[in-house]
């Protein structure tokens, strides 16, 4: 069942524009940099932090990649679907839930699950709310002063999927990954960059 999204007329009204501004961001930086080992770099108290998820295209079988907000509670990785069931990499999670996980540290496989008994899901909520910095207060609301009620109208409007570890893959930053290459070129260029300033300074004395 889809439940309407608890927007107001503003963002209502903005929510398409939005979404597909965000599409553009997420493809041309947000996942190539997430996918480079570049996600601690979008880690702040203003975005939170951001994971890329790798589901199954339901319709064409392609792998699918998403930039998202997300916290872990007891072990397992938790998202929420800022755009309702009409997301499509929830639906993609929701038909296939096996999918990768790409950490700001590590690429995991894993089982997705939607969350749907209240007390758990209430909770998972409230936590993925407060974690997800700024941004996610504006977009889903704050949390903090809202009612348990209140709170389960948005989590059943905003669906939350936990994922379940099931392996560890080879990362970014694990042997033969391209942020060992990255890391590789930043310190020749550090380097030389440090050498040539000693240089200078001998020339000048």
């Amino acid at each position: 069942m889809t439940v309407p999204l608890p927007y107001g007329r503003t963002m209502t009204a903005a929510l398409a524009p939005l979404r597909r501004a965000f599409l553009v961001l997420n493809r041309w930086l947000a996942a190539p940099l997430i996918r480079a080992g570049g996600g601690p770099l979008l880690t702040t108290p203003l975005a939170g932090s951001i994971l890329l998820l790798r589901t199954t295209g339901r319709k064409s079988g392609l792998i699918r990649e998403a930039p998202l907000g997300y916290t872990v509670i007891d072990g397992r990785v938790v998202v929420v679907a800022g755009y309702g069931r009409t997301a499509h990499w929830f639906r993609n999670a929701v038909a296939d839930p096996e999918v990768e996980v790409l950490l700001p540290g590590a690429l995991i496989a894993g089982r997705a699950a939607e969350i749907t008994e209240p007390d758990e899901r209430r909770a998972a909520f409230r936590t993925l709310l407060e974690s997800m910095g700024v941004v996610g207060r504006l977009t889903l609301g704050n949390v903090s002063g809202k009612s348990d009620a209140e709170v389960d109208l948005l989590a059943q409007a905003f669906p939350i999927l936990a994922i379940t570890p099931t392996a560890i893959r080879p990362g970014p930053f694990d042997p033969g990954g391209v942020g060992t290459r990255i890391n590789t070129a930043v310190w020749v260029v550090l380097g030389a960059t440090g050498l040539a300033a000693v240089m200078s300074r001998r020339r000048r004395t």
